[in-house]
């Protein structure tokens, strides 16, 4: 698929599928829209489906500057609007979370529906931040060797005990540490520092009005699921799914309950419209 400007950005996306209703996957850090795949394969038979990567990370091309979220937001929303993709049922995990709150209280033309997924409306605490700069130090100067180095412990904090611990699904998680350590050095520590600075937009959440459906995995330690209770709480008529088993990269780690559950999601919403 081709890549696209936007906002001063060249980003990859992909799109698959048809439809008169578009879904948009925004992924996680560290990741890229692959990280939606089973989605993609469950719902493009009904759907006109496009990933794509932030700026810095994925396929995308390393931008000098704009990895706030705010920043990312408007290169998502410019994504949408170029492609004619809205509304659209945007699907944002991570760092994709926190670009779809804002553009659904800020740019609510463009978004149908809200999924959030592994997401926060918070700041990053400051024990966690301190951790994530170290992190992002040691992959910074010493590059390729340096996410080799930290690699281990980012698979801790992305995904849970019930994924890493299964022996059957080896082959997965070396796909995933060889993908995290694909990123481009200088891309990846800016995305990070753009997370970990990020600003809280918890008291936008009453400015959404579209259906919104919260998921987060029980053995989620980097968004914990008391986050996403308070998400659900701040957003009118907003529904939380707690993802049995599932850590920081649920679209992954239990991609069958993520689909069952998206699927129900926009199909109340079809009936619901049809009504």
């Amino acid at each position: 698929m081709p890549n696209i400007t936007v906002n001063g950005a060249s980003l990859w996306y992909d799109e698959h599928g048809s439809g008169a209703e578009t879904i948009v996957f925004a992924h996680g850090l560290l990741w890229d829209g692959r990280m939606f795949d089973a989605q993609v394969a469950a719902l493009k038979h009904r759907y006109r489906c496009i990933t794509f990567d932030f700026r810095g990370q994925g396929r995308s091309a390393v931008a000098a500057g704009g990895y706030d979220m705010d920043t990312l937001a408007d290169d998502a929303a410019e994504l949408i609007e170029k492609l004619g993709a809205k509304p659209c049922h945007f699907v944002g995990l991570s760092m994709g979370g926190f670009v779809g709150m804002r553009l659904a209280a800020r740019r609510p033309e463009l978004i149908r529906s809200l999924v959030l997924m592994e997401t926060s409306a918070e700041p990053e605490p400051p024990e966690s931040a301190s951790r994530y700069r170290m992190l992002g130090a040691i992959v910074r100067v010493l590059g390729k060797m340096g996410m080799r180095m930290v690699m281990p412990r980012v698979m801790r904090i992305m995904f849970g005990g019930r994924f890493l611990d299964d022996p059957t699904r080896e082959a997965e998680r070396q796909l995933w540490r060889e993908r995290g350590m694909a990123n481009h050095r200088v891309g990846i520590t800016r995305a990070l520092r753009g997370v970990i600075d990020r600003k809280p937009v918890l008291a936008e959440l009453d400015r959404i009005a579209c259906p919104t459906l919260v998921m987060v995995g029980d053995e989620d330690v980097a968004t914990v699921p008391e986050k996403a209770e308070r998400i659900r709480g701040a957003i009118r008529g907003a529904r939380l799914v707690i993802i049995p088993g599932a850590g920081h990269t649920s679209s992954v780690e239990e991609p069958l309950f993520v689909n069952r559950v998206l699927t129900e999601f926009l199909a109340r919403m079809a009936a619901s419209a049809s009504a």
